[in-house]
């Protein structure tokens, strides 16, 4: 229940006391006059027949009556019906450059602010129009949608700030882009208001501008600053204050750049207007935005309350005809041509109460239904009441939470996402967080893990989106922050079998590197022992030579063993590969060279090294930062 008029309520803490005291003072003047005309022993003859407690009950009847009465003027009110309105506007989306250069102080409180307050002042020129915000730096994003809700616009550009976008600069062509982006084939007139400085860093200003206006878009730019401009101060992390500087490391110091600007909306049949005065925006809506034609589209639905003020009425009236029929004196029948009056008061009150309102149908059966656990048979009912009474946001949220009970939540996920359309911030509200939860439960059925991915994210997205029409819901921040923690161990087990995956072949990677590493030791350490080793062969042959000449017998049998000998010691010191004493063809080797076999196995090796190399792959290149960050 509510009132169209709440402030009148405070009447009834002054009229019926009012009127209560009022009979109270009359009561005692009336005596007091009676006893001045009239001896005190005849009083009680005269008033024979009168009760004190009928004038009480008479008093209370009237100042109930006109109790009643207040409540009828401040018109109660319950039970509504969803009507729709039509009526014609614009699309007119907002850019807003929220670059470095923006915290500028040339015109006052700064670039930025006075931006902000241009865009509020456009809102509420554009009352039958839908509005749109994109944020534009280095990049650019959708804000907020088209829209007939001035309380979402206003609490987007109250959001804007020059962090919110990360990369640094002014890209005007890819603000352009986005904003077009926002409109659809079937919108109305599309219009785009560019309020910047005209710092534009990036090339392609113009030509996106063109192929706006070709696309049927109207481009008004509103310059912020001055020729002079203004040196950028920005706070740093401890606030405090500090200048911007370039990659020289100069001061940088910021001007309104008109020329752009005025090239940009003469491309786009628009014009240009810089920010000063009080009436900027009055002058670009009603020279610019106010001509164009205007199309009509379905806006939102509201809420039509049924008025029952003359439920209070009709009981006014009854409690009047009542103090009027009731006599002050016992067993007397009222007065004839009081009574006339009387007759008719009452049959006004029987024609004010004949004419209420008819009640409205109730979608009990399905309500019915969904209690017994019937939920197929609820959302059975509840597709024909729409289709009986039209689209209402109330059905599509029933019917999705008969279809979410049923366990079709692909068929919940639609019909929650028809009633986040509601005018009823509540309503819309309980809509997001329920389609949070169909997301989450249909990703639960997913097999595929970037599915059950991709519906979980959704999840989180509709969980923000109900936090932010109702901050203080705690089931949506247990759910945001439930399904967050499963998409975290859904990461976690991704990156697990991608490490299996890829474990086997860094596991072959790193033998075959080993078995390179022990090569190039082995080679390195034969590489390092030349001409020692060479003098320690030429000592053992000296040795070998006297020892020879001091014993002949065993000469022969040294001379036939040294080979194998030799060879096993190369074998052990050169990790596989043959000594410098090696024979070939039954021929020794000159020690300190090379034979035909260790270096065609030398060449294999370091072939078998220019292998093993590790592949470098080319990673992409990652956007370059703009070369101005403001």
């Amino acid at each position: 229940m509510r009132f169209e008029h709440p402030h009148l309520l405070w009447l009834l803490a002054v009229l019926p006391p009012l009127i209560l005291l009022f009979w109270w003072w009359s009561q005692r003047v009336r005596r007091r006059l009676l006893a001045q005309f009239v001896q005190a022993r005849l009083l009680p003859e005269l008033t024979v027949g009168v009760s004190t407690a009928r004038q009480r009950a008479r008093a209370w009847l009237f100042a109930g009556a006109a109790a009643l009465i207040v409540v009828a003027l401040a018109r109660p009110q319950w039970g509504f019906t969803w009507e729709e309105a039509r009526q014609k506007g614009l699309d007119i989306v907002v850019a807003i450059d929220t670059s470095k250069s923006m915290l500028a102080e040339d015109i006052k409180p700064n670039r930025l602010a006075r931006a902000k307050l241009a865009a509020l002042d456009l809102m509420q020129q554009a009352r039958a129009d839908r509005l749109g915000v994109v944020a534009f730096a280095g990049g650019a994003f959708l804000q907020c949608p088209l829209t007939l809700d001035d309380g979402a616009f206003r609490q987007c550009i109250d959001a804007l700030n020059v962090n919110i976008i990360p990369q640094g600069g002014t890209a005007l062509a890819e603000a352009i882009r986005t904003a077009s982006q926002a409109f659809k084939n079937n919108d109305n007139f599309k219009v785009l208001v560019l309020f910047t400085d005209g710092e534009d860093h990036d090339a392609g200003a113009l030509e996106a501008a063109t192929e706006a206006a070709a696309a049927g878009m109207r481009i008004f730019t509103v310059g912020l600053g001055t020729d002079q401009g203004e040196i950028l101060r920005i706070r740093d992390d401890r606030g405090r204050l500090d200048y911007v500087r370039d990659n020289q490391g100069q001061v940088v110091k910021s001007r309104l750049n008109e020329a752009i600007l005025q090239q940009i909306a003469g491309a786009a049949q628009g014009f240009y207007l810089p920010l000063r005065g009080a009436d900027t925006v009055d002058t670009l809506y009603q020279d610019g935005l106010a001509h164009l034609p205007k199309s009509e589209f379905q806006t939102r639905l509201f809420q039509h309350y049924h008025e029952q003020y003359h439920w209070f009425l009709g009981l006014a009236l009854l409690l009047l005809l009542m103090e009027t029929l009731l006599p002050e004196r016992k067993r007397e029948l009222a007065q004839p041509r009081r009574t006339t009056a009387a007759a008719l008061t009452s049959v006004l009150a029987l024609c004010l109460l004949s004419g209420s309102h008819p009640a409205l149908a109730s979608p009990g059966s399905a309500v019915n239904d969904y209690n017994a656990g019937d939920y197929r048979k609820a959302l059975e009912e509840f597709d024909r009441l729409r289709q009986k009474h039209g689209e209402d946001a109330r059905l599509h949220y029933n019917a999705g939470a008969a279809a979410f009970r049923a366990g079709q939540y692909d068929d919940a996920v639609q019909r929650f996402s028809l009633a986040t359309g509601a005018a009823d911030l509540t309503l819309q509200q309980l809509a997001y967080y329920n389609r949070g939860n169909a997301f989450y439960r249909s990703g639960e059925e997913q097999s595929e893990l970037p599915k059950k991915r991709q519906a979980w994210e959704k999840a989180i997205q509709d969980y923000e989106a109900a936090l932010k029409l109702n901050a203080e819901d705690p089931d949506a921040q247990f759910n945001r922050d439930f399904v967050k923690k499963r998409l975290e161990e859904l990461e976690q087990q991704q990156q697990n079998q991608k490490d299996q995956q890829e474990q086997q072949p860094d596991q072959k990677d790193q033998q075959d590197q080993q078995q390179q590493q022990d090569q190039q030791q082995g080679q390195q350490d034969k590489s390092d022992q030349p001409q020692q080793h060479k003098q320690q062969q030429e000592e053992a042959s000296q040795s070998e030579q006297q020892s020879a000449e001091q014993q002949s017998a065993e000469q022969q049998s040294a001379e036939q063993q040294e080979p194998q000998q030799q060879q096993g010691t190369q074998e052990q010191q050169g990790s596989g590969q043959e000594g410098e004493h090696e024979q070939q063809d039954g021929q020794p080797v000159a020690p300190g060279t090379l034979t035909p076999e260790q270096a065609r196995r030398l060449l294999d090796a370091q072939k078998g090294n220019e292998q093993m190399l590790p592949v470098q792959l080319v990673s992409p290149q990652p956007r370059q930062p703009p070369a101005k960050d403001w």
